[in-house]
């Protein structure tokens, strides 16, 4: 099950030209698509599927510093101050909400962890702090456990995932820019040794640049051109709520529990210490860089080999202009929500709020993220195809940073002053 999203008023073709082509329609690759077009820049975002129906409308919402690495926190700067201009910009309320956001720690060694990212930031302009079980008790009332403590970042905040993608794509729309939905891109056509268009299933459009915002299905698209791209995928399953009184509006993350407040009234819940992990080809290719996140998060992966192999297996690996290509085999990723996680979610997050055991659920359902082996995303130019710019690898992350993330990519793709510095996130680094 898929969270229902706003409609979007897209087009049934494409020019034959145009200046940039953006795949993929997920919130970072729609950011840029409406940077672009604000800048008079004509573009064209083609989307496999349907406008934001994968992981950016799948994510829990949430708009944070907190936790980041330091080299992405300036991104995260930046994100803040585009959803507060959101409204203004796009004419709509996405539901952005600095309420705060709070994480928890159950044990000494795991405060200790949040006080060493605190001293990692420390010279950043963040207005994260420590918190006492006092404090946290004060800030989210109703509470049972006795915590070692935790860490608040009040100007961390919210957007709703329901309403963003489609808000932002009207706007480009609105703006200028082409969007076409179902419509896969299978590969690059190149002249003289740069990109020069896009082979798709209904045919070629011309185009001077190229940005990659295909999250999950970007190193499938990069293999098929000799390009690798690390990542593989983990899979988030989510809880929503009916409307309910809660303890507070600021998002709190605990050892295997997390909840927000959401715009309808209900809660977005998970069970943030359990991630499903199915196993892939792709494990045996690459997974040897992943060696060091595993050996610090190995109760977090659910590890399962079973249909997601074999379904990956039936995908293919190499194909052409004429395809088919995996795109259009599989429109949208959506996995089963995992229902031994959500009830191990709500069993933890009643026994640390009881108000939540009056919680009626709604809906659940489950995103399949793309993690790199450092958590931070790709952006940047592909090595060795001038005239392709990569925004992808976001690591469950993209949604909070989208804003800034798409125009940063819009940046790199124009080769203009860059929002924030794009050094952190270059594909070279994993060479």
């Amino acid at each position: 099950m898929a969270p229902a999203l706003p409609p979007v008023n897209t087009a049934e073709t494409f020019p034959a030209k145009t200046s940039v082509v953006i795949i993929g329609a997920g919130i970072v690759g729609l950011s840029a698509a409406l940077t672009l077009a604000e800048r008079g820049v004509p573009v064209v975002v083609l989307e496999k599927g349907r406008v934001g129906a994968e992981q950016s409308s799948r994510n829990l919402g949430w708009v944070r510093k907190m936790g980041r690495a330091a080299p992405d926190v300036p991104m995260s700067l930046a994100a803040d101050r585009l959803w507060a201009e959101m409204p203004e910009r796009i004419g709509v309320d996405v539901g952005y909400r600095q309420t705060g956001i709070m994480y928890l720690a159950r044990t000494e060694a795991e405060m200790d962890m949040h006080r060493q990212w605190l001293k990692t930031v420390e010279q950043l302009p963040l207005d994260s702090r420590p918190l006492s079980n006092r404090a946290i008790g004060d800030l989210v009332p109703g509470g049972r456990e006795n915590w070692a403590g935790g860490i608040y970042t009040p100007s961390d905040g919210r957007a709703e995932p329901t309403l963003a993608p489609s808000a932002i794509a009207n706007a480009a729309i609105a703006k200028g820019a082409v969007i076409v939905e179902n419509c896969a891109v299978r590969t690059l056509a190149t002249a003289g040794g740069r990109v020069s268009g896009v082979a798709t299933e209904r045919g070629e459009i011309r185009c001077e640049e190229v940005l990659l915002a295909g999250g999950l299905w970007s190193r499938k698209f990069l293999g098929n051109l000799g390009i690798s791209l690390p990542t593989l995928p983990l899979i988030s399953s989510v809880i929503r709520t009916e409307p309910m009184d809660g303890p507070t509006e600021i998002a709190v993350g605990g050892p295997d529990f997390s909840f927000r407040k959401r715009h309808d009234g209900g809660y977005t819940i998970t069970q943030r210490g359990a991630l499903g992990a199915p196993l892939m080809l792709d494990h045996l290719l690459i997974g040897l860089r992943y060696l060091p996140m595993l050996r610090g998060q190995r109760g977090l992966l659910r590890i399962r080999l079973g249909r997601d192999f074999v379904n990956d297996l039936r995908l293919p690996r190499r194909w052409g202009a004429k395809g088919p290509s995996p795109f259009e085999r599989v429109r949208t990723m959506d996995p089963d929500a995992d229902a031994a996680i959500n009830a191990e979610a709500m069993r933890n997050i009643t026994a640390a709020w009881p108000a939540f055991s009056n919680a009626v659920i709604a809906e659940v359902w489950a995103g399949m993220m793309d993690i790199t082996p450092d958590s931070l995303p790709v952006m940047g130019a592909a090595p060795k195809l001038p005239g392709l710019t990569l925004a992808t690898g976001f690591s469950g992350h993209g949604f909070g940073t989208g804003p800034a993330a798409g125009a940063l990519a819009a940046d790199l793709v124009m080769n203009a002053p860059p929002i924030v510095d794009p050094a952190p996130y270059r594909l070279e680094r994993f060479s």
